[in-house]
């Protein structure tokens, strides 16, 4: 299920003014966005499978009846908080070009650590895409495979320019970063002060990508430690 469309007001006189929904539709969508909320802490603390409809509903202080009249099924609001999830890992950050690569990866890195359960539930969550029937499993497949297209386009873009190591396919360097992402992220879960996920990724790209020529658009080397 999608947020609806804001109510429009036009032609209504008075209350027609800028502004969003007001009303009980300023409180429906009020009551949504926590139940969302509540869903995404719980699925981050017990997983889709563990966090039950009743205990988001009792995170939010509703019943769970109250709770179905906003998200008709448990699969429906998964997919709200997987959006949710998107939009904050998104945030401000914007991607530059691709022969920017590892100082945007760097900083999307740093930047998802900053933000609190969102490493977490996405590494939850994606953790049970891989069994049968799972509704997040379409979501998780997805994400994967544009992320892989993504990076791949990526470095493509640096072997155009001569900055990608010889011998290096792009499609496997791809898969390589993504693969490694999730791993160290899972680790930086478990011990967050000894494991530096921004630093491990950059490693990484600097074994496949050449540094570029002074005054060719060089990227910042990374912070000391």
């Amino acid at each position: 299920m999608t947020e609806g469309a804001p109510v429009t007001t036009r032609g209504r006189g008075a209350r027609g003014g800028r502004g969003g929904p007001r009303g009980p539709y300023a409180k429906s969508a009020e009551r949504r966005s926590a139940i969302v909320e509540a869903a995404f802490e719980v699925f981050t603390a017990h997983g889709y499978q563990g966090g039950s409809l009743q205990r988001v509903a009792d995170v939010v202080g509703m019943s769970q009846t109250s709770l179905l009249h906003y998200f008709p099924s448990k699969s429906d609001l998964l997919l709200e908080v997987l959006r949710r999830r998107d939009q904050m890992s998104s945030g401000e950050f914007v991607r530059g070009a691709g022969v920017q690569l590892a100082g945007d990866v760097e900083r999307q890195a740093r930047y998802n650590e900053g933000v609190p359960g969102l490493i977490g539930l996405y590494t939850v969550l994606s953790g049970e895409a891989v069994t049968e029937g799972n509704p997040g499993r379409a979501y998780v497949t997805e994400r994967l495979a544009v992320l892989r297209r993504d990076y791949a386009a990526d470095f493509r873009a640096l072997a155009e320019v001569g900055r990608l190591r010889e011998g290096v396919d792009p499609d496997r360097a791809a898969a390589g970063l993504v693969g490694l992402w999730d791993g160290v992220q899972l680790q930086w879960l478990l011990a967050p002060d000894e494991v530096d996920v921004p630093r491990l990724l950059r490693d990484y790209l600097d074994l496949v990508i050449l540094p570029a020529a002074t005054g060719d658009g060089a990227e910042p080397a990374p912070p000391s430690a």
